[in-house]
């Protein structure tokens, strides 16, 4: 399966990218068929070399990837919505989590046996040596 996405071929801190056309299950910075256009996201500055080869993909029903999609939908290069392309990965935490844990920390302090306070007693003086 074919897919038009972004390949990082910027420096360290410099990101600039190439939009290409690659198979899915290649990695994204290896082999690809055809350079489509390309992208650097400090300028802003979005380039797209041929676009008739680039309508003749979308018209054989290529895959886009999320980044790619939204770029040219900003560019007004394909109809459509902006699609959420990349979001943080968050921790599951159920509703019932949270009482059940404060529940056992409860039964674990009530089971914990009172502590007797004990109090030092000053050693009674000794009989005077001889």
């Amino acid at each position: 399966m074919l897919i038009i996405r972004l390949q990082r071929t910027g420096t360290k801190n410099k990101p600039d990218f190439r939009i290409v056309l690659a198979e899915s299950f290649r990695a994204s910075n290896k082999k690809f068929l055809e350079v489509l256009g390309n992208y650097n996201p400090r300028t802003k500055n979005f380039g797209i070399k041929n676009q008739e080869r680039l309508k003749y993909w979308l018209d054989q029903n290529v895959a886009l990837s999320p980044s790619v999609h939204n770029l040219l939908v900003e560019k007004q290069l394909f109809a459509g919505k902006k699609v959420k392309a990349w979001a943080p990965k968050k921790k599951k935490l159920t509703d019932a989590a949270v009482p059940q844990a404060t529940a056992a920390v409860k039964e674990v302090k009530a089971k914990a046996a009172p502590v007797a306070k004990v109090q030092a007693q000053e050693p009674e003086p000794e009989a005077a040596q001889s």
